[in-house]
This record gives structure tokens, sequence and C-alpha cells, in this order.
């Protein structure tokens, strides 16, 4: 069991365990701009004092995901490291991102990240006006990013897998530029369908894995060929929030791919003996 405590600054939830592990995470959710409970409940129940927070659109922030500073992250994870042994950041999509980022580019006491739908480079954050920006700020100045290259969706919904390929490949110099150090981070979990519509999550961790490969980190991916963005963990509902688009995968496939991640998140908690 665990007891929930709403966070005002910034606005989230807190899940304190009855018997704490000594493991804090951050649950960080991606750009439907929601609060993230669900995981952080089911960590809660294996022990970890878990948060997730809402990090865009509400009070004192901008209105969508640019510009969001990291520090946000790593006060949270700093807040975290002064109760417990061991902190970890949970993400999905943009969450994830920004759960490598904080990770990786930030002095944040983090141990490990476990990033679903993950990205190895930061990307573009799009204003209000249309003006492209980064999506992360550090020390006030916006962080290298991968521009988006115009583009019209061919679908509709929309499938915005293929704006991320071809911006990518349209400017390598900014992808060098935007990749993340994420051999800098002690464990990381990767969670990626294959079949994933809103970006190309499988071919961006394999290249998390390569870059951390080459400087001697083992990392841990999972993977399934027919799921897409949204991986649903066990006792997880499946979320429909955010904006309209297509996510690709299926519903059975979603969970098959949250089933064979579980086993990976428990191992990066230390709950599993």
């Amino acid at each position: 069991m665990a007891r929930r405590i709403e966070l005002s600054a910034p606005v989230g939830v807190r899940w304190e365990p009855d018997d704490p592990v000594g493991v804090g995470a951050l649950v960080l959710g991606g750009s439907s701009g929601r609060v993230d409970e669900q995981r952080a409940r089911l960590l809660a129940e294996q022990g970890v004092l878990a948060e997730s927070i809402q990090w865009f659109g509400g009070p004192e922030q901008h209105d969508g995901p640019w510009e969001i500073p990291l520090e946000t992250f790593a006060a949270r994870a700093e807040s975290l490291a002064a109760e417990c042994d061991r902190v970890l950041l949970v993400g999905l999509s943009f969450g994830a991102e920004a759960a490598l980022a904080t990770a990786s580019l930030t002095q944040a006491p983090v141990d490990g990240v476990a990033a679903f739908a993950p990205s190895d480079v930061v990307w573009a954050g799009v204003t209000g006006d249309g003006r492209q920006t980064s999506h992360w700020t550090l020390d006030g100045a916006p962080v290298p990013f991968v521009r988006f290259v115009h583009w019209e969706p061919p679908t509709d919904p929309p499938a915005y897998r293929d704006l991320y390929a071809r911006s990518r490949a349209a400017a390598p110099e900014d992808v060098a530029a935007a990749s993340l150090p994420v051999e800098r981070i002690p464990d990381v979990v990767l969670v990626a369908g294959d079949d994933d519509q809103v970006w190309p999550a499988r071919e961006q961790a394999e290249e998390i894995v390569l870059r951390r490969a080459r400087h001697g980190r083992a990392t841990s991916l999972v993977a399934d060929p027919q799921a897409g963005h949204r991986a649903v963990l066990p006792g997880e509902d499946v979320v429909e929030a955010g904006q309209r688009m297509c996510r690709g995968g299926t519903a059975d496939a979603d969970r098959r791919l949250g089933s064979a991640a579980w086993p990976a998140l428990l191992d990066l908690v230390g709950s599993r003996a």
C-alpha cells in the first residue's frame, strides 16, 4: 500500500510506500502534459517513493513543451535524494527525453533512467506562434536541438514518425550537437515498440545502446515488433490523453511490451530477488 500526497510547486502527486526500499523515482509523462499518477502508484506499491509532476501547462509554466528548464527535474531528483539511497527517472516520450537529458546534462543525483519510447537527441519544441526552439534549457540557455523540416502529414490522424526521420536525415550536424551524452548515466532501461508511429523510438533506442556501448556501458533494451508508442505496464489502464495522432501498435502488443518491460523496471528499482 501507499499514501497519496498532492504536490503544488510544481503541481503533481507523491506516493509514499508503507515499506520503502530506499529508492525514489520521478515519473514524467509525455506531450499530453499530464501527471502520470498510475505509473507512480505502481512503483510505490513496489516500495518506491514515487512522484510525478506536471512540467508544462501549469502555474508559471510554458503552455507547451518548449524551453522547459532541466532544473525543474533536477530539483525534484535532489529532493528525492535527500530521502532515498538511490534516485531513478522514469519517463515516456518527451518525458523520456527529459529524463535522459536531466540525467546526462545536469548534476542531478540520478542513479538510473527508465525511458519508454526514448530519444537519443533533443528535439525542437514549437511555440504557439510557430517558432522552433529547444525542448529544454540549462542555466537559462536553450539546449542544442534538432529542427523540424517542412512537412505535411499524409495521414489523418497524423503519424509523425516520418517527420522525425526526415528532420534527422536533413541535419546530421544538428543531430551530432543535440545527441545526449547518455554514457554519463549509470543504469539505463529502454522500452520501445517497433511500430511506434509518433517517432522512431526503436531506432532512437538503438542509438542510445550503441553510444553507451562505445563507452563500455551496458544497456537493457526491451522491444516488441508490433507495439506502438505507449507500453502498458501490468496494472495500468490504457491512457487516452494527448493530442489526436496515430500512435501505432495494438492493444495486445502494447500490453505485451509493458509486461516484458516490468521485470527490467523492477531490476532497475532493485525490488526483485
